[in-house]
């Protein structure tokens, strides 16, 4: 399994992205074909740090695909160039994408 991890900046004003994010750019997003799973975490805003200190991220997405080259190939394609434009209409903050393979561990 081959795994893309967005991490959303703190934005300017967090309603308004969220509002945005699920109401317009999720529908955007459900049209890449080839995704054999995703997540989405919210962040919680309050202090998580010993030193007070608010997270920087609000937002965590998880794209899965098959392989490396079948994640390419999603990204690629018209949907997925349309998504990543996106990014231009509410991103305010910071935006990183990671990608990697992933390796399931079962806890004994």
């Amino acid at each position: 399994m081959y795994r893309m991890t967005i991490l959303y900046g703190a934005p300017a004003d967090p309603v308004a992205f969220r509002r945005y994010y699920e109401e317009t750019h999720i529908p955007i997003a459900r049209k890449m074909k080839g995704l054999t799973g995703w997540n989405l975490s919210w962040i919680d805003p309050a202090p998580s740090n010993d030193d007070g200190a608010a997270s920087r991220y609000i937002l965590v997405a998880e794209l899965y695909a098959e392989s490396a080259e079948a994640m390419k190939s999603i990204m690629a394609s018209p949907e997925g160039v349309r998504a990543n434009q996106d990014l231009e209409n509410f991103v305010t903050g910071s935006v990183e994408f990671l990608t990697g393979d992933e390796l399931e561990v079962t806890l004994v």
